[in-house]
């Protein structure tokens, strides 16, 4: 038994609702500069250890049920929000965690199939062909991924890409060479593209491991997602998977919403994973975030942003985005650069999963 979709909703290996609860961006090097490294030494000394007695252990404190991506982006960008709309950028990312150490750490967790490197966070992208070539690389990341996997009762499934560059990217490539081509015609260039990436993906996921979730790409729900893509991977994938950032206002919270049941709807009425999602206050570290004003406002952020889509069937998963504070690009850290968590922060957090999770398996 595993994880799957059943009326509609995210079911567990028992067939009973399941509300994904995940942490992302779990990368033990936050804890390796020279100013923090003795903090490793001291309580963990090993990967295994730090895995076991500290991601582990937090996310089941807290109230977390599911690994989340882990990869976590350790270059570029440094000192500055995050800006998909201008400049191009280019935030190198580390090596998700292994198979053996997904698996090993016995609990529910999701692994990333890194179809092609076109995300917007990546300065570089390469938009290759979608030739006999990358059905061979396809069935290569099938082997090399899925097959890994395919017996795991704890694996929810597979994301692709991290933000894929469907709409231009800031370089001003894409997929499609849409440039020039009226409406309809990028519409219908567009579809027959994305129809191609997700139907060669799924094919060799699927001829490897038929049985788990196919999650589809993680969408930049902030900005916005092309309808034809989201037709195209409809017969493909099992999930709308998306990273959407609200404001902290009522407003903003409505118009997610609204986003998701849209996007959900033109892609066959799939469940929807808000696969990263996050707030920030100025820290020690990170003075010049202009975000809540403190930690117990990140908290209360936290559960009222989760609580805009709680009673609805299809939201099947809310993966918040940051695990410890880098002190330049990531401040949307639950534990400070020492390793200790931001109190008001993940006190409200555990009550907000803990109700939420109740409260799925009651509705």
């Amino acid at each position: 038994m595993t994880y799957a979709i059943r009326d509609g909703r995210l079911v567990d290996p028992d067939g009973n609702p399941f509300l994904s609860l995940g942490l992302n961006h779990t990368d033990e090097t936050a804890l390796k500069f020279p100013r923090n490294v003795d903090v490793w030494r001291e309580r963990y000394g090993s990967r295994q250890s730090w895995i076991r007695d500290g991601v582990v252990a937090d996310l089941r404190g807290w109230g977390f049920n599911t690994l989340g991506w882990t990869s976590e982006y350790v270059a570029g960008g440094w000192g500055e929000a995050l800006d998909w709309f201008g400049d191009p950028i280019d935030l190198k990312h580390s090596e998700q965690w292994s198979a053996a150490e997904l698996r090993g750490a016995g609990m529910p967790y999701v692994a990333q199939v890194r179809v092609a490197e076109i995300e917007d966070w990546n300065g570089h992208p390469a938009f290759r062909p979608l030739d006999d070539d990358f059905a061979d690389w396809c069935d290569h990341q099938g082997r090399a991924i899925a097959a890994e996997h395919a017996d795991s009762p704890d694996l929810l499934g597979y994301f692709l890409v991290d933000i894929p560059a469907w709409l231009p990217h800031a370089s001003g490539r894409d997929f499609a060479e849409l440039v020039g081509l009226d409406t309809a015609a990028r519409e219908r260039k567009l579809y027959d593209v994305a129809s191609r990436y997700y139907e060669t993906i799924a094919t060799a996921i699927r001829r490897y491991d038929p049985h788990h979730l196919i999650l589809g790409d993680r969408f930049n729900g902030n900005k916005g997602i092309p309808e034809p893509v989201l037709r195209a991977m409809a017969p493909h994938v099992d999930t709308l998977s998306v990273q959407y950032f609200t404001e902290p206002t009522d407003e903003s919270r409505r118009r997610m919403h609204d986003d998701l049941a849209r996007w959900r709807a033109q892609c066959g009425d799939k469940p929807v994973i808000v696969a990263d999602v996050g707030n920030w206050t100025p820290t020690e570290f990170n003075p010049h975030r202009e975000g809540l004003p403190d930690h117990a406002a990140r908290g209360a952020d936290y559960g009222a942003a989760m609580e805009a889509l709680l009673d609805e069937p299809w939201f099947a998963g809310w993966h918040w985005c940051g695990y410890v504070e880098n002190t330049g690009g990531r401040g949307w850290g639950l534990k400070d650069p020492w390793d200790e968590p931001y109190r008001p922060l993940t006190d409200a957090i555990t009550e907000h999963n803990r109700r939420a999770a109740a409260y799925r398996k009651e509705n």
